[in-house]
């Protein structure tokens, strides 16, 4: 089955995506910061990452940079999450490598049908 690591500092939202995607056949990878995503996702290679954006450190922004400039990981589509409804942070997350953007609260078919289209592509 396919592996989706998610990567937010909520624990809540953890559960909860967690949670749905696991009830949808998915395995699941948790990292509640961008400096554990980005070792897990090294270590682990999962299919496709959702990725908070607004979490202290190291934001989803520079993590997903990060990703898509690493030999290693530049293939894993990479889905931001996030509470801001702002054209400007949808563009600027496309521009640092995101494949896709979705506001939180996400209903749970709508991000099962988005980590599907993306694995496909």
């Amino acid at each position: 089955m396919a592996v989706v690591l998610i990567i937010d500092d909520s624990p809540t939202e953890l559960h909860l995506f967690q949670n749905t995607l696991e009830k949808a056949g998915f395995d699941t990878l948790v990292a509640d910061s961008g400096e554990e995503g980005l070792k897990v996702a090294r270590t682990a290679h999962p299919d496709c990452i959702l990725m908070d954006v607004v979490m202290p450190g190291m934001n989803g922004f520079q993590a997903t940079r990060q990703l898509t400039k690493d030999p290693q990981t530049a293939g894993i589509p990479v889905i931001m999450i996030t509470t801001k409804d702002q054209e400007t942070d949808k563009i600027w997350g496309m521009r640092q490598g995101a494949v896709e953007y979705l506001v939180k609260p996400v209903a749970n078919k709508e991000l099962i049908a988005m980590i599907n289209t993306v694995m496909a592509a």
